[in-house]
């Protein structure tokens, strides 16, 4: 019996893509059953916040594999992304994007490039907690996890092992992020021990994004924290001839998704004009990770000799490169006559019998000995000079247990000797240490610390406790500190 998949059929273009994608692989003999579920706009529109029948979970968590078209979120709060929800809801930890030019059928300044983007795809800025804190100032919390960044790291080189890949470069940006961008490098490094046949480097984001927009074929697979991932998977597949072109993987332990990675494009919607090719790529690699290799084979293949003929839709036609311009359907309609075809400018692809299925775990951590050391205290003041800040804070707390070490303003040390030039906005961390050498704190003296401030008429709005873990400080120092 054909496996369920979820098929959701989307928002804009969706619909459209959607069918053209299925009838191709469908032709091709791709053995699957489609259980349809409704997400995107009309969900929301609904009262659903998350964009997703509730009834949907039940079908993800019981057919595992989740074909998806693009949707539209509506404009305005209140609307969490629903791709992010799906990744995190069904620990899709995993984005593989591929992109591969196609020179010289599809304009590219870089003809050679063969690249894999592998993303971790549940923490960083995405967990998107959000504050406003003052009238002045808002928070992101950016969050990794031991957990999530070993599971991400020996994925990237299970995959390169397998896909015959012999490099693989981290990208972040630790030299300014040293315990969360600093944790993903570390852990990196440490896993890269363990494949000495692949190749293993790190690069600091701005410069190594820099690097791979002017050489990318420099690079093979490149691996990175949620955020820089999104934003270097959509440059890598524009750099290479269209973002329409690419198509992503979302792998969890149990469950995937397939996607394309372009938007829903309502201005194009009912035209038939858009280029289903993304969310073909998309379903190729579904295929694969379903076992049916040989299928997912003749599909590409087929789709490879449509475009190297030039049977182009509007987004890449061009006159020197294209034949012929076609709707969404008729592309459909050539890559199905393409069937059994294989391409002769392009490289062909082959692909082995059996799909290796990628299993991955992590290593539970030794629990060091955690221990306060203090705290940060978060207020919110309209006065703008530290100095007052400082004092008043000296005198509203005199008598604790923990004493005032420094004031930052947006990260930066402004009192005690801070700069007179240095900026100052109505948000101040405050760093607390204990007074005497070598007391043990506990959260009772946090809060008679805290009492004592409030009762001193200051406003708190947040706070940090400050720890050692195994001796080793959990807590970056104030930038002049």
């Amino acid at each position: 019996m054909a496996k369920k998949i979820c098929v959701a059929y989307g928002d804009g273009i969706g619909p459209e893509i959607m069918k053209a994608s299925l009838d191709i692989l469908q032709a091709a003999g791709a053995e699957f059953e489609i259980d349809e579920i409704k997400i995107g706009e009309k969900q929301y529109l609904e009262g659903n916040t998350t964009g997703i029948e509730p009834s949907a979970w039940e079908k993800l968590m019981e057919n595992k594999i989740f074909y998806k078209a693009p949707i539209t979120t509506p404009q305005g709060g209140g609307y969490k992304s629903l791709n992010v929800t799906v990744r995190k809801t069904l620990g899709l930890f995993a984005n593989v994007r591929p992109v591969r030019s196609l020179h010289p059928m599809i304009d590219t300044k870089h003809p050679v490039m063969d690249t894999v983007i592998i993303r971790e795809n549940e923490e960083d800025l995405y967990a998107g907690i959000e504050h406003r804190q003052t009238h002045e100032v808002f928070q992101c919390l950016k969050l990794m996890s031991r957990p999530g960044c070993e599971k991400i790291a020996r994925y990237a080189f299970e995959y390169a092992k397998n896909a015959g890949r012999n490099r693989i470069t981290c990208m972040t940006k630790d030299n300014i992020m040293k315990f969360t961008d600093g944790l993903f490098h570390k852990v990196f490094d440490e896993i890269a021990k363990e494949y000495p046949e692949i190749e293993a480097d790190h690069w600091i984001i701005d410069i190594g994004a820099a690097k791979f927009a002017d050489t990318p074929e420099n690079f093979d697979v490149v691996l990175l924290p949620n955020l820089y991932g999104d934003v270097l998977s959509d440059i890598s597949a524009q750099i290479a001839g269209s973002v329409g072109l690419a198509g992503s993987s979302n792998i969890g332990q149990e469950c995937a998704m397939f996607e394309a990675i372009h938007g829903s494009a309502p201005r194009r919607a009912g035209q038939n004009m858009a280029n289903p090719s993304g969310l073909l790529l998309a379903g190729i690699l579904m295929l694969n990770h379903m076992g049916q290799t040989k299928v997912a084979e003749k599909v590409e293949n087929a789709w490879l000799k449509t475009i190297e003929d030039g049977v182009h839709t509007y987004d890449i036609y061009s006159e020197a490169n294209s034949s012929k311009k076609v709707s969404t359907s008729d592309f459909s309609k050539a890559v199905i006559e393409r069937l059994g075809q294989k391409p002769t400018k392009f490289q062909a692809v082959t692909y082995p019998e059996e799909a290796k299925e990628i299993k991955v775990s992590y290593t539970p951590q030794e629990k060091a000995p955690r221990e306060l050391q203090g705290i940060d205290v978060f207020l919110y003041n309209d006065e703008r000079n530290p100095d007052v800040v400082g004092e008043a804070l000296i005198k509203g707390v005199e008598g604790a247990g923990l004493s005032l070490k420094m004031i930052t303003n947006r990260g930066v040390k402004v009192y005690p000797n801070g700069n007179p030039l240095t900026f100052c906005t109505d948000h101040w961390r405050c760093r607390f240490h204990a007074t005497e050498n070598g007391k043990t704190l506990t959260n009772l003296d946090l809060i008679d610390l805290m009492d004592r401030i409030t009762k001193a008429g200051m406003d708190i709005i947040k706070t940090e406790n400050l720890y050692t873990f195994g001796g080793e400080r959990g807590y970056s120092l104030g930038q002049g500190q």
